[in-house]
């Protein structure tokens, strides 16, 4: 077949148990009036009762008003596949990385080296605008020989951002304070963005106080995120960005069923709810700070289509 290869959702993935979940695709939004971007998506997983083509996906989100997405890798095969999908289609820009969790096993079996030195060829490439997703996770890897390995790749991805004057994308999960005081130690890239926030208040200030920048994804709508909210209130404007993670942390009311970059108008439309603005005025906000850390995504032109047929993940 001429279509990508569709990973299975992993099981990392938040919501449910499969048997539980409502499969099937949430309708279409309505359109947003200003058009926003996903800054942070995984086209590739499949999900749903009828997992939809990336191309169908990015369809979907472009008739309600995102006109486009940042792809993120994950290790070496997906961060290939995202440059290769960005270097071909105009909605999408790429990130490239090797997630934490992947170190200690790359690192264990002698490969950490050589995948780092695979992600550093993609970072040249020039619709790849982001190192990223990497940072730390303590909680599915709370050994210290894992901890090491993740450090020794977080340490390596920021300096090919630096290297390459390319966006960060932190993925940070029960390792807040590892994070900022690696981020303080070698020195952050300049446009370093927190996917997917999850702290408080606090954090959120620290964050925005050191210069960086928070995605927030549909974990802002539920109920039990009141954090997430309160961390909202007390940034800059100038600091928000929004994305999916799709397919995973899908906007209430349709929390649990398949997420993609077309739900992103519930998320923004909840976060101009609970700051008392206009969607719009929130929107416009965002589209430009996204466009502050990636760049324009017409900045490069594509190559031509026809060069997808076959490409797998």
């Amino acid at each position: 077949m001429n279509e990508p290869f569709l990973r299975a959702r992993g099981a990392g993935s938040a919501g449910p148990a499969e048997g539980s979940r409502d499969l099937d695709w949430p309708p279409l939004p309505e359109p947003l009036e200003v058009a926003v971007y996903d800054n942070h998506t995984h086209l590739e997983i499949a999900d749903g009762s009828s997992p939809l083509d990336w191309r169908e996906q990015l369809d979907r989100a472009s008739s309600v008003g995102v006109r486009g997405v940042v792809q993120v890798g994950t290790d070496l095969e997906t961060s290939r596949w995202s440059a290769q999908i960005a270097s071909h289609e105009p909605r999408v820009l790429a990130a490239v990385a090797l997630h934490p969790n992947d170190a200690p096993e790359l690192e264990a079996a002698g490969l950490l080296d050589e995948h780092l030195a695979g992600i550093a060829e993609l970072a040249g490439r020039p619709r790849v605008r982001a190192i990223g997703e990497t940072g730390l996770d303590f909680f599915r890897t709370p050994d210290e020989a894992g901890q090491r390995a993740q450090y020794r790749s977080f340490e390596a991805h920021i300096a090919m951002a630096k290297e390459h004057n390319l966006a960060m994308q932190i993925h940070d999960r029960d390792a807040h304070t590892a994070v900022i005081e690696t981020l303080r130690r070698v020195g952050a890239p300049e446009r370093t963005v927190f996917h997917c926030f999850s702290g408080d208040r606090e954090f959120a200030q620290l964050v925005a106080d050191s210069g960086w920048y928070l995605s927030f994804a549909g974990t802002v709508t539920f109920k039990n995120a009141q954090p997430l909210r309160d961390a909202l209130e007390v940034i800059p404007r100038s600091r928000i960005l929004i994305e999916t993670d799709a397919p995973y942390l899908t906007p209430t009311p349709f929390r649990g069923r398949p997420n993609s970059a077309y739900l992103i108008p519930h998320t923004l439309r909840a976060m101009a709810a609970h700051l008392g603005i206009d969607a719009s005025t929130l929107a416009e906000q965002i589209s430009s700070n996204t466009e502050l850390v990636y760049g324009h995504w017409d900045d490069h032109p594509v190559d031509s289509p026809t060069a997808l047929v076959g490409v797998r993940p």
